[in-house]
């Protein structure tokens, strides 16, 4: 079907990220999500560095959320160690300080009343870390293969219902398969589609080589040179 098995984009669309967080918002079944995602989307965190914050990183007076750690997932065949640790970031880059943008701070608040109205509470105590943010609704942290398999069936449902109201839409205005990374990515596209600094940029994401950041900025501006100059021609022969 359009939009369910397509191939994935670096980053998704201003208008396909406006869908995707209209659905969470809108949609009960997955209402529960948007302050992930929508966290998600609006600092370029890791997946790591998200389902590791605690509720103490996040300084709601100053708005800003602070990352010193990443929480990982040790999986049995692929360690000697099983379960969840905390990790430290590898390179100083990785500690680093994030403005809280309104989407973000709105979309913890909805956590914290998500969180209270559901009596959910962290139960968790990993290496010495507690108190998380983003939680299952038994209370314990998330990791990236639970929220990849939840973005699936949010693509899957919300695309159905995008056909539903117009079975001619267009493919552009579904969503693609993507993942917790292209969040990312995504975030990172709309920091150079706005002009912001390129070393701003890398210290917010947290990149330790300039290299990296560079290589996300140049494929972001090529493709914005394309499109802008798609809409050129386009302009241009419409009153040929």
């Amino acid at each position: 079907m359009r939009g369910i098995d397509s191939i994935p984009r670096k980053s998704l669309t201003i208008e396909q990220q406006n869908l995707f967080l209209n659905y969470l918002q809108n949609t009960d079944k997955y209402k529960h999500w948007y302050p992930t995602f929508a966290v998600m989307l609006g600092t370029g965190l890791r997946v790591g560095e998200l389902t590791g914050l605690r509720w103490e990183d996040i300084d709601f007076k100053n708005n800003l959320i602070k990352v010193n750690h990443t929480l990982v997932f040790y999986e049995r065949s692929k360690s000697s160690k099983t379960g969840f640790g905390i990790d430290t970031p590898k390179t100083k880059a990785g500690f680093r300080t994030i403005p809280m943008i309104k989407t973000v701070r709105e979309a913890l608040q909805k956590q914290q009343t998500y969180l209270q109205k559901e009596q959910i509470r962290s139960v968790d105590n990993i290496d010495g870390f507690r108190d998380f943010i983003f939680l299952n609704r038994f209370g314990h942290v998330q990791n990236q293969g639970p929220l990849n398999k939840a973005l699936k069936r949010i693509i899957r449902d919300c695309n159905f219902a995008e056909l539903d109201k117009n079975p001619s839409i267009n493919n552009d205005c579904l969503l693609p398969n993507f993942s917790c990374h292209v969040l990312r990515h995504t975030f990172t596209t709309r920091l150079v589609e706005s002009g912001m600094n390129v070393k701003v940029i890398q210290n917010v994401l947290g990149h330790s080589d300039i290299q990296t950041t560079l290589n996300i900025y140049a494929d972001v501006t090529r493709d914005m040179k394309n499109q802008q100059f798609n809409q050129l021609e386009d302009f241009i022969s419409k009153d040929a």
